[in-house]
């Protein structure tokens, strides 16, 4: 792995289980191995690094939970399955994510403190939102899901769902936990077809 690589992937660790803002260029630099002249030789900040960082945990994300997705016909399906490789491939990553859902810890941490940064996380918010939104509005017209369901109430009921998931994990750690909450999610889903 070359430095570049390397420091991203650590300070992606670092983030996940600390958060940028407690991330010390220190605890990046020892993690990493490297010294001062290292880092700032490929980054010119820590907010630089920040992008970066953030550029290569949504990599991971569709990598993670949009495996499989193109092989499945059903736009219903491709929702349940985005929510099993969330819950299995995504939240259950300890070698790059060892403290949680990165994304959550951003948005709840650069609220206040750096809402440009936040603004930079809450694109992928707006992203899944639109991409599970869509994909219920074309099970819909496909007769997967009955007449009755108002797709955009339960586009804002997953995404919370996911999120909430995402944090009781990062605190708890219990996939347990974690399961259950994602499967009822699945499960509610299934509820809702014809």
């Amino acid at each position: 792995m070359i430095l570049k690589e390397r420091i991203i992937h650590e300070s992606l660790r670092l983030f996940s289980l600390k958060g940028f803002l407690s991330t010390s260029i220190s605890d990046i630099l020892e993690a990493a191995n490297t010294s001062k002249g290292g880092f700032y030789n490929h980054f010119a900040s820590k907010e630089d690094l920040f992008f970066e960082v953030l550029h290569e945990a949504q990599r991971i994300w569709r990598e993670k939970t949009l495996l499989g997705l193109d092989g499945i016909e059903s736009p219903i399906g491709k929702i349940q399955k985005l929510l099993e490789n969330y819950k299995d491939r995504y939240l259950n990553d300890p070698e790059n994510f060892p403290g949680g859902c990165i994304f959550t810890t951003f948005s709840v941490e650069l609220d206040d403190q750096r809402p440009h940064l936040c603004k930079e996380v809450n694109k992928g918010f707006i992203d899944l939102k639109a991409m599970l939104k869509r994909l219920l509005d074309e099970g819909k017209a496909k007769g997967e899901l009955r007449n009755d369901v108002n797709t955009s109430a339960i586009t804002e009921m997953l995404f919370a769902g996911m999120l909430g998931a995402s944090v009781i994990y990062g605190v708890n750690k219990s996939a347990d936990s974690r399961d259950r909450s994602i499967n009822t999610l699945i499960h509610y889903l299934e509820e809702l077809k014809s």
